[in-house]
C-alpha cells in the first residue's frame, strides 16, 4: 500500500479506534473569553476540521498576563 492511501485508511491508537491517520496538533489559538472559556469561534474552528483522525485541541492559559 502507498503512503498516500495509508494515510486514509483506520488504526488503533492505543484503545483509540482512528478513521484515518491525519493528525492535528495542539495549536494556541486564543479563542477563549476571558473567563477562559472556549467562544463559539473555537467550537466553529475545531467542527470544520473533524474530517483529521485526531484532534489534540489547544490548551488554556495557565493566567491573563500568560495568553500570547
Amino acid at each position: 500500500m502507498n503512503k498516500q492511501r495509508l494515510l486514509f485508511t483506520p488504526f488503533l491508537l492505543g484503545s483509540l479506534k482512528l478513521p484515518n491517520h491525519i493528525v492535528m496538533a495542539p495549536l494556541t489559538r486564543s479563542c477563549a473569553n476571558d473567563e477562559g472559556i472556549p467562544s463559539p469561534f473555537a467550537a466553529k474552528y475545531y467542527s470544520e476540521r473533524a474530517a483529521a483522525g485526531l484532534i489534540i485541541s489547544e490548551g488554556t492559559n495557565i493566567s491573563s498576563q500568560a495568553q500570547g
